[in-house]
């Protein structure tokens, strides 16, 4: 047949297994999670870090280059005496501030260029690439060409070479 039902529990009631959660390891685990999320935190901000100083190193050697290739060109025609190509290599405000003919005049009597190298480029008010210029005559002349950038192109071009 069947058996008898089980005896009561003994004492006032039943008492609950554990009168509250364990908290055993729950301060460790704290302290884990932190160090975890730290040691993210730092290499997400390392790399954020890196590829910042990444991009603006290849920014500014790209403006360098930039640079380097417009006075080039302007160079390479004041070398060759092509001083209507040079002229019109010239930004805006000094292509107002001083005619071709005028330009083409005072260029046909400066010494010949025989070669230049560029220095590095500065930024600052202005944007300033330092060249070293040889003359035929073997003249030597530390000039720097000052760069406007055209508000239509976006693109750099010769202001002013002071010498």
């Amino acid at each position: 047949m069947s058996l008898p039902p089980p005896p009561p529990p003994p004492g006032p009631g039943v008492h609950p297994p554990f009168p509250a959660p364990p908290v055993e390891g729950r301060g460790k685990r704290t302290g884990t999670t932190l160090g975890i999320v730290a040691v993210v935190l730092v290499l997400v901000c390392g790399a954020g870090t890196i590829a910042a100083g990444g991009f603006f190193t290849a920014f500014t050697s790209a403006l360098d280059e930039q640079a380097q290739v417009v006075v080039g060109r302007y160079l390479d025609d004041l070398r060759e005496r092509d001083f209507g190509g040079a002229y019109e290599q010239l930004c805006q405000d000094a292509r107002d501030t001083e005619a071709k003919a005028d330009y083409v005049a005072r260029m046909t009597d400066s010494e010949p260029l025989r070669s230049y190298s560029f220095r590095e480029l500065t930024m600052g008010i202005q944007i300033v690439l330092p060249v070293d210029l040889i003359y035929v005559g073997g003249d030597r002349v530390q000039a720097a060409a000052v760069l406007g950038q055209n508000t239509q192109t976006g693109e750099f071009e010769v202001c002013e070479l002071e010498e």
